[in-house]
Formats: structure tokens, C-alpha cells, sequence
């Protein structure tokens, strides 16, 4: 028997259509996979739909692969692909595997000799640093950056310094209701003339990158952050 692909799929960064950020071929591939390994089954069910595949969503085999998923789990996702199935991996938003628990999963296909397939689609990390004016030569994805004050400080020096020292781009994001506080924690700990580019809501009709010094940041007015998922991009570079 022969062994499936592992496809990785790319989702949406928010509403809209998906002629705009999905090519044809990557949804002729997601409409003929009837079995899915996904970050949020709710989320994975609304998405699917929008590709109005012949089958019911309901016909669909979903197993759920997150934060909380135990790494003894993780193997038992693979029984699909060894049976001879292709499967499709979801994460929330944005590709697979990049800031996500899918590259547990891809790692184990490899190790098994599974072929893995990433498809083409929308990173909010990469959109983000092509619209930055930063260095895309050396460039660093951190996450979520500390949330208490004093930590969070010693960490923003940390990456302004490297950014400074490398003429490198730093990158994070933080969780949405905490945006402008964020910011203001930059401007307060940064270097005036430091960049900063927040990239909001990429690929949506609500679209907006803004990339300035730390100055103007903190004296001119602020675009609506709350609540809504946002890049930013630190370089201290040229």
C-alpha cells in the first residue's frame, strides 16, 4: 500500500475572498482531502466551506493538533497517511508550521518518510517584513514577548541591541487587546529614531502598515489597534 502526502494548507488571515490569497491549484488540492489535522475544528469547519467542496464538511475526518495536544498524541496523527490517505494540515490562520504545533507533526512525517507538500499562501510574518523597509537578509520571528513590564523592557533592549549590532529585523506580535500597550512600551524603552512597522489586518479590506521612527510613534496619532491582529517589525539597523 502506498503511503499519502502530508499537504500543508494555508488559511486566511481574516474574512474576505480567497481568490486573493489562494491560487486554484492550492484549492483544487484542499477540495479533494477528506482528511485534516487542524489547530480548531470550528475554525477549520467555516473555512472549508468557503471552498464549496462536493462533499459535506460533516464526510470530513478532523483530528485536532494545538498547544495542548499531549507529544505521545502527536504519532496517531499519522495512521491516515500510512493507510494510504492524503491529509491536510489547518492552522488557525496563515501557513502551517510556521509559529505553530503543526511542525510537530511534519517533523514525525519525515522521520517516516512521508512526503510533505507546503502550499502557497498568506504569512502574516513574511507580509510583514516585505512591507517593513527592514533587513529581510537577517531577520528573527519571536513570538509573544514577555508580559510583565520589567522583563518585557530587558527584552526589547535585547532585540533592539541585536538589531543594531546584526542589521537585523526582529519580529512579534502580541495578543490583540494588549497592541497599544505594546506600543507604548516600545516608544518608551527604544531609541527615538529606532523603526517600528506595525502591519494590521494583512491581505483584509481593513489592511493598514504603518512603518516610522519610534518618534513618531509616540507623539503622533495612533491607527485603531485594539482588538485587532497585528505584525510588528523592531529594526534599529541602516
Amino acid at each position: 500500500m502506498s503511503i499519502g502526502t502530508l499537504y500543508l494548507v494555508p488559511a486566511p488571515l481574516g474574512e474576505g475572498s480567497l481568490d486573493s490569497v489562494l491560487p486554484a491549484d492550492v484549492r483544487a488540492i484542499a477540495n479533494r482531502i477528506d482528511h485534516w489535522v487542524v489547530e480548531n475544528a470550528k475554525t477549520a469547519r467555516r473555512f472549508l466551506k468557503l471552498y464549496g467542496p462536493e462533499r459535506t464538511i460533516a464526510s470530513l475526518t478532523m483530528a485536532t493538533l494545538n498547544e495542548h495536544t499531549e507529544a505521545r498524541e502527536v504519532n496517531a496523527l499519522l495512521a491516515p497517511l500510512l493507510a494510504g490517505h492524503d491529509v491536510g494540515v489547518l492552522s488557525e490562520a496563515g501557513c502551517p508550521g510556521i509559529a505553530d504545533p503543526g511542525a510537530d507533526l511534519v517533523r514525525l512525517a519525515h522521520a517516516k518518510g512521508i512526503r510533505v507538500v507546503p502550499l502557497v499562501g498568506p504569512s502574516s510574518i513574511l507580509l510583514a517584513l516585505m512591507a517593513a523597509g527592514a533587513s529581510g537578509q537577517r531577520f528573527r520571528f519571536h513570538g509573544y514577548l514577555p508580559v510583565d513590564a520589567g522583563p518585557r523592557t530587558e527584552r526589547l533592549r535585547e532585540l533592539e541591541r541585536d538589531s543594531a549590532k546584526l542589521d537585523e529585523a526582529q519580529l512579534f506580535i502580541e495578543t490583540p487587546y494588549r497592541n497599544d500597550a505594546l506600543i507604548d512600551a516600545i516608544a518608551q524603552t527604544c531609541r527615538p529614531q529606532t523603526m517600528l512597522t506595525v502591519a494590521r489586518d494583512v491581505t483584509t479590506a481593513d489592511e493598514l502598515i504603518a512603518s516610522k521612527p519610534l518618534s513618531r510613534w509616540k507623539n503622533e496619532p495612533r491607527p485603531e489597534l485594539h482588538k485587532r491582529p497585528a505584525m510588528f517589525v523592531l529594526y534599529a539597523g541602516k
